[in-house]
């Protein structure tokens, strides 16, 4: 298996595979949250189009699929959630991206900081 750049190590909870430790304390969170009653329609690995497939000069050019790692409702509103340690160029440029294409949702990233979830 090839080691993460960013040190992130796979861990499993739940019977489920997480890219990191990060994500899987979160997804504890969210399962806590969503058991209370605070949020609802809790999915895992939500993909979401952000450029169709298309032709140029005779060649089929892939489109690109961004895969989040949690998608939830919170007070009626579709929330999508990106655990990262640290904000990417990647992921700077994917949120643009999605942020054009699905205007009525909102993409967050959330990270930790002293112990506390964090939304940056």
């Amino acid at each position: 298996m090839r080691a993460n750049k960013y040190g992130a190590k796979r861990t499993e909870v739940d019977g489920i595979q997480f890219d990191s430790k990060m994500e899987s304390e979160y997804y504890r969170q969210l399962m806590l949250l969503q058991r209370a009653g605070a949020i609802t329609d809790l999915e895992l690995q939500p993909r979401f189009t952000l450029l169709d497939s298309f032709k140029k000069n005779g060649k089929n050019i892939q489109g690109i699929v961004y895969r989040a790692d949690f998608q939830y409702k919170e007070a009626g509103q579709t929330v999508v959630i990106d655990v990262k340690g640290v904000r990417t160029k990647d992921f700077n440029i994917k949120k643009k991206l999605f942020d054009s294409r699905y205007p009525d949702l909102e993409l967050k990233l959330v990270t930790k900081e002293n112990g506390r979830w964090v939304s940056a």
